[in-house]
């Protein structure tokens, strides 16, 4: 993908990531993390992602940070899925927002950036309980699946 992004490191393990999101709110480290999801089928991996506290160093998957850089954020996010799936191999990834708002935010940021998304990826939304190839701007998908091309 040839979008603005941040730079990142992986663990030696190229499960767990860690970049800075830089805007109006400072610096915030952002932290990805891939994790499987036992007994799936082929196998998924669920892609975990939020702010590092600076006190207690666990990752926030609820914090709002609104840093003012979304799709950079966003970009940054799919940057590390490209390198985990080089890695260990073209899996599923699923993604869930911690809230509806955010998975909400999710979907927004996959259908503005669509256009450059689609080229790389493959993206499924869940709605009722089914998988549907993802449409931009139709209707509220409640998780994604995502898969490089």
């Amino acid at each position: 993908m040839n979008l603005e992004r941040y730079p990142y490191i992986n663990s030696n393990d190229f499960q767990d990531y860690e970049f800075y999101s830089d805007g109006p709110k400072g610096r915030i480290k952002k932290i990805v993390m891939f994790t499987k999801i036992p007994n799936s089928e082929p196998p998924i991996y669920n892609l975990g992602f939020g702010d590092q506290d600076p006190y207690s160093g666990e990752t926030d998957d609820v914090v709002v940070s609104n840093n003012e850089d979304r799709d950079v954020v966003l970009a940054t996010v799919a940057n590390t899925i490209v390198e985990f799936c080089n890695h260990y191999g073209n899996h599923y990834i699923y993604a869930k927002g911690s809230t509806t708002a955010r998975t909400r935010l999710y979907q927004m940021g996959i259908a503005g950036l669509w256009e450059e998304i689609s080229k790389d990826f493959d993206v499924y939304g869940l709605k009722d309980d089914v998988w549907h190839v993802f449409k931009p701007n139709t209707i509220n998908y409640v998780a994604f699946l995502v898969k490089q091309k």
